[in-house]
């Protein structure tokens, strides 16, 4: 039977939240951010959701968050590591024999089953994709300096979002050998894979919708947006 396990991060410490509550805590109408994720999720068709917690937070994701709101599908509660990273390697290891994995960050509330299913059905035929969104701003690199040096061309841009899927053997093997020799500037599990492998991955089409929350403004937002659906 085909194994498909999500790994929910919510590890992170949310600095630029400036607040004592982790974000990931953090309330949105009335529950943890957290709990959105993983709602979302045990609508799916995945067979299972690792929750990776912060260091020493393991106990308390599953009293305050999985038995408190009832989640049926996680399987278990795994402590993370210092960085990202080093948390999504803990969640791939205790899902050893998946077949695939979805990897989403726990501070993107607004994630969908419909989405999810796109990630399944297209993880099955390309083996790597994440979802992402075409970019509506320009976009400069900019040196040291201050100064813009080129703009890109914006047609070819797209901002990347969470979940990530993977064939579970094909990532874990590009975790471990990147977690050996260098790790300096990755920023998602797409170039985990790129880096280790070489091998490009598929882009599917995400929401504008699914935001990650990371400052007190995009708690606004995301507001609104439930506002809006009532």
């Amino acid at each position: 039977m085909e194994k498909i396990t999500a790994i929910v991060l919510a590890a992170g410490s949310g600095r630029r939240m400036n607040s004592p509550v982790h974000k990931q805590y953090m309330e949105l109408a009335g529950k943890p951010l957290i709990c959105y994720a993983l709602e979302a999720f045990e609508k799916s068709g995945v067979t299972e959701i690792i929750l990776v917690a912060g260091r020493g937070e393991a106990g308390y994701c599953k009293r305050q968050i999985v038995e408190r709101y009832g989640f049926r599908r996680v399987s278990s509660v795994v402590e993370g590591g210092a960085e990202r990273f080093h948390s999504v390697y803990e969640g791939l290891k205790a899902a050893a024999g998946s077949d695939y994995v979805l990897i989403h960050d726990g501070v993107r509330p607004f994630v969908t089953p419909e989405l999810i299913e796109r990630c399944i059905s297209s993880v099955r035929q390309y083996q790597a994709c994440v979802a992402g969104m075409p970019v509506k701003d320009t976009i400069k690199v900019v040196g040291e300096d201050g100064y813009a040096k080129t703009t890109p061309n914006r047609s070819t841009l797209w901002q990347m979002q969470t979940p990530q899927a993977f064939a579970w053997p094909l990532i874990l093997r590009a975790y471990e050998k990147v977690l050996a020799e260098d790790t300096a500037g990755i920023t998602d599990d797409a170039m985990i894979l790129e880096r280790a492998e070489g091998r490009q991955v598929k882009i599917i089409e995400g929401s504008y919708q699914n935001i990650k929350i990371t400052t007190p403004e995009d708690l606004v937002i995301a507001e609104a947006y439930l506002g809006a659906s009532k």
